[in-house]
């Protein structure tokens, strides 16, 4: 989820709770709200679910490259100790 979804949701629901009555404490509040936490998201280091998945593929095939090369190093030792 990205942060302006998360803000946007959270604004939603206090939406539902502020009475009707305080509208105008109501969009100060979230004005605050918004840029108190657009300001916590951006000291954040955050990256997005398609930026994460991509560097976990990077990771997976990484790991696959590391795995074989440390089967050739075992074989290779294995040649080299019965010569």
């Amino acid at each position: 989820m990205k942060p302006d979804d998360l803000i946007n949701q959270f604004l939603h629901q206090l939406n539902t709770v502020v009475t009707p009555g305080a509208e105008i404490l109501n969009s100060e509040l979230q004005q605050k709200i918004r840029s108190a936490a657009q300001i916590a998201f951006e000291k954040l280091d955050l990256v997005t679910r398609d930026e994460f998945d991509a560097q976990r593929a990077v990771l997976g095939r990484t790991r696959e490259k590391l795995e074989a090369v440390e089967k050739q190093v075992a074989e290779l030792e294995v040649r080299l100790t019965e010569k």
